[in-house]
Parts: C-alpha cells; structure tokens; sequence
C-alpha cells in the first residue's frame, strides 16, 4: 500500500542551505511556507512546536516567510479549510504534523496540484484505508519512535539504578505506542543487562485518549506518582504538560520524582525556580530537522517529492539530547553506545508490543 519508501538522511549538505541562502540573497521572492496544526497548540512543546521551530529557523535565516494557523476544530473540513486559506494567501508550501493529515493531504494533493505538501508521522490514503496515494507534489515522514523510546529508557534506567517506572501516552496510535513499546524493551534491556532493577506494572502504562488534556495528563500523573511511580516517559502532547506540572509540583514539595520528555528535548519546560529541571532525559524525534530539511530541498530543487521517508537511528533520524545535567559521564557514554548498536543492526529493537529485540 506504500510506494516511495525511502531512508533520507536528514544531516543537510552544507551545499544545499549555500544555494538557498545565494537563492534569498539575490533578492528572489521567499518561499511562502505554510503550516496547520494539529489538536495541539504550535507552543505545546511537542510536536506543533518542534516541526514550527524548523519551519521559524528557515525564516530566521531569511530563506522563507512563514505563517501557521490554527484550525477552529480537527476534522478533515477543518484541516482542508486552513489549507485553503494558506494555500489562497500563496503560501503553496505547507507542512502538516501529524497522521491526522492522512486523508487531508490525500484530497489536498489533487486539490492543489501546483502545491508542495509535507506530512510527519503519516502518509496519505483514503478515509477508509481503501487506497494509498502519495503524488510527486507530497512527502510522507516517519520515525523510528520505538529506537529512541529504547534510548531512552536505557537512560533512564541506568541513571535511576532502581524503581518504579510508567508510560502516559495521549492518543492510542502508532506513533505513541512505538514510543511505549521502545520504552518497556529499554527498561528491560537494562535490567537483563546492565545491572538495574527498574520494575514495570501494567497499571502503570497507558493512553489517555486525547493529545490536548493538561488536567488529566496531570491527576494520571499524580495517581502514578501516589502508587509510588520514580519515573513517568510522557508521550502526549499537552496531557504530556500536565504530568510535567505534577512533577514539578511534587519536586517542589520535596519528593523524588522525574518525566522523561517527548518528540524534543524538553529539559527546559521542567526548570523549577532553583534551576533544577524534572525532565530526567527526553525520547526525540528531529521534527525541526525534518521540517527545515524539506524547505531547504525544496529550495534546492531536491524536493523528494512522491517517496516516504523514514527516519531512524541508521540516519540519525532519533536519540535523546545529548547533554542533560540529569544524567552523569557514565550514563551518557553506555547510551552513545547503544546508540552504535542500534545503528550498526547489533541491536534491533521491536515496533510492536511483542517486546522482541534481539536480531
């Protein structure tokens, strides 16, 4: 049902971002790049934030005029409205974030013939999944979100040593169990290797339901923490906020509690006033390297239009931040060494909850 799969280093030439600064510089009209966002807000310091920041560099070094808008609902008419409105602006570059946009970008590619659409986390196909159809004018991007779930919890685990460990995700979509399932294979990894002693109950790990519910990601924490939870990996979008304020509120309080971040490094969302963050290390996904990549193509003329692209620890599509004040020498070091595992195929870490991961 896919065509055009592809792995695309997203590691730019330096040639490509030569070109499309000469491009600005002999004072050539910018490209108007577009973005709609999904159910979450383009601050959610997640996924609307991280693919926006891509998007904000490429104009901060004058090589695009950006605009985003916020649809009224998330619907398809919603999405298809915004794109509309972009698209009659002339903004005729947009980036959608989000497998929300599936079947979006599949009605807007015939729509908007002589637009150029990007899609993360998802491709285009029909409401009824009866037809997968990615035209020269769309790219479809994904993550490998099970590899750095795994980093991560490695990480984790190596710097806690001991505990209780949870999961809140938001939707219960592919994207968001990945990050799950990455992450339960990394706390056992850990424990069948590395000497820790991280505990997992069932009760711990679960789905929310919504991306945009601070207040519920927020009491899912609390009861975790309250059943004596260490460590809560928060793959949720504003439900994810929630559990950060929980935490910082804990903290605050004199308890020992941390959140693992999402989707980017979200170490400085977890700064309490004493300067100490609650963002033990964070499970990342480089949206802002993937939306700037796109843009810089497209100026370039490599546009990789009609393929899907797929991101991963082979082309350093994922990791954790690669400093945090949170974890120590030694815990950075063992995970830079997982990390040459998993890219060299040593290591192979499932994308399903079978918990396989050995090759």
């Amino acid at each position: 049902m896919k065509k055009g799969i592809v792995v695309l280093c997203v590691l730019l030439l330096l040639g490509s971002v030569v070109f499309a600064q000469g491009q600005a510089d002999k004072g050539k009209k910018l490209l108007k790049v577009g973005m709609v966002t999904d159910a979450g807000t383009i601050d959610d310091k997640s996924f609307n934030q991280g693919t926006w920041e891509g998007i904000l560099k490429a104009q901060a070094e004058g090589l695009v005029e950006a605009k985003y808008l916020k649809p009224s609902g998330t619907t398809e008419a919603d999405y298809l409205k915004e794109i509309g409105n972009l698209y009659d602006a002339g903004y005729k570059f947009i980036i959608t974030p989000g497998f929300k946009f599936e079947t979006t970008i599949f009605e807007a590619q015939d729509k908007y013939p002589d637009a150029k659409f990007v899609i993360l986390d998802g491709e285009p196909h029909s409401a009824d999944y009866s037809e997968f159809r990615i035209e020269p004018n769309v790219v479809g991007v994904y993550w490998a979100e099970h590899e750095s779930g795994f980093l991560a919890g490695i990480a984790a685990a190596l710097q806690m040593k001991k505990g209780s460990f949870g999961f809140i995700g938001g939707m219960e979509v592919p994207a968001v169990q990945k990050f799950n399932w990455g992450w339960q294979q990394g706390l056992k990894y850990a424990n069948a290797n590395l000497g820790t002693n991280i505990k997992m109950d069932s009760q711990n790990f679960l789905y929310q339901g919504t991306f945009d519910n601070i207040a519920a990601g927020q009491q899912l924490a609390a009861t975790m923490y309250d059943r004596g939870v260490n460590v809560i990996f928060a793959a949720a979008g504003g439900v994810g906020v929630g559990a950060i304020n929980e935490a910082k509120n804990r903290v605050t309080a004199g308890k020992d509690v941390w959140i693992v971040g999402v989707d980017v490094d979200q170490y400085p969302e977890g700064v309490l006033p004493s300067g100490k963050s609650i963002i033990l290390t964070s499970a990342m996904k480089y949206l802002d390297r993937a939306s700037y990549d796109m843009i810089v193509h497209e100026l370039a003329g490599t546009f990789p239009g009609g393929e899907i692209l797929h991101l991963d620890a082979t082309n350093d599509g994922i990791g954790i931040p690669l400093e945090n004040p949170n974890l120590s020498a030694d815990v950075e070091a063992k995970v830079k060494e997982m990390y040459s595992k998993l890219k060299s195929g040593e290591i192979v870490v499932a994308d399903s909850p079978d918990g396989g991961l050995f090759k």
